[in-house]
């Protein structure tokens, strides 16, 4: 096929298609995605296998891994991706009235569970018309790779020590403390190190491929180690655990706040001093200039902000 024949046979639809099969690695998670129907899908990856004359995306044990021909796609149909929507949108401005951007962000539900729905009401009431993708970030998840290939925009979550090559804006730093049910034994005993050390702990399971998390690796530089005996991917459940058992949960207080008067739980001071866990938000630099960026990264900075200032004026707060 001649190279001017080949490139009337491609157009921008089909280059989203061929990154969103690549990246979620399955055509059902794409079809989802892409807002498409499963054989519509199909048809447009068997184009894509002719047009390249490779399969592209083949089975392996019970998923689907992407040939080297379409590892070698991935960031080329990602950049034609970004090109087009920096193209037509940040070349006239972001007009978030009008504007039909989809944002993308991944993030931890360690933060404030009050954020994310706020978030999403502060886009949408501003930005009526455009669309929010979220992701989680899991042990699986490479956020890195997803920045630098346009998969998402920001990642909101706490970090010790932040990448240093993202971009980074501190939304906040909490204060870390303990909360236990209102019936373990500390609440009426008390606590120290050992005891604290000893109890029987939840944590949540780590966000990336061999992270700890910002408690357990300042206990591991001080050569502690707690008894984690439950571990959770959904830290949203983890207050409802601690209310039915003796586990300990430690984390910021903003968060345990929350729940403190919808179950019976109580906040204890953690006898381990930790320094306060922060909480950015992080960013490639192929969107640092962008306009629509720049707005969705204030929109984050705003509702932070707004949630710092209700929990500081809250009457549980020291």
């Amino acid at each position: 096929m001649k190279e001017q024949t080949l490139f009337d046979k491609i157009d921008l639809h089909l280059i989203r298609v061929l990154n969103t099969v690549l990246t979620e690695r399955s055509v059902s998670r794409a079809a989802m995605r892409l807002g498409m129907y499963q054989p519509a899908v199909s048809a447009s990856l068997k184009r894509l296998r002719e047009l390249a004359g490779d399969p592209l995306l083949v089975r392996s044990g019970s998923g689907m891994v992407p040939t080297d021909a379409g590892l070698r796609m991935i960031e080329p149909s990602a950049s034609i991706l970004r090109a087009a929507e920096v193209l037509f949108s940040d070349a006239r401005g972001f007009d978030p009235a009008t504007a039909s951007t989809t944002f993308s962000l991944a993030a931890s539900d360690y933060l404030d569970p009050l954020f994310l729905p706020q978030l999403v009401a502060r886009i949408k009431s501003q930005a009526p018309h455009t669309r929010i993708e979220m992701r989680a970030l899991s042990a699986e998840s490479d956020y890195r790779t997803h920045l630098a290939q346009g998969a998402i925009d920001i990642v909101i979550g706490n970090w010790t020590s932040p990448p240093e090559d993202l971009h980074m804006g501190r939304l906040f730093g909490d204060d870390v403390v303990c909360l236990v049910s209102q019936e373990h034994p500390a609440v009426r005993r008390g606590w120290d190190e050992a005891t604290w050390l000893q109890a029987e702990h939840i944590a949540p399971t780590p966000t990336h491929p061999g992270a700890k998390g910002v408690i357990d690796d300042d206990l591991d530089q001080r050569g502690l180690r707690r008894n984690i005996v439950v571990r959770c991917p959904h830290f949203g459940l983890i207050p409802a655990m601690v209310a039915s058992s003796l586990l300990v949960l430690t984390t910021g207080r903003q968060y345990c706040e929350r729940y403190t008067d919808i179950l019976p739980l109580k906040i204890l001071p953690c006898p381990v001093a930790f320094p306060r866990m922060m909480y950015y938000q992080l960013w490639h630099e192929r969107t640092h200039a962008s306009n629509s960026a720049k707005w969705l990264r204030e929109r984050v900075r705003s509702v932070a902000l707004a949630l710092r200032k209700e929990a500081d004026a809250s009457p549980h707060s020291n």
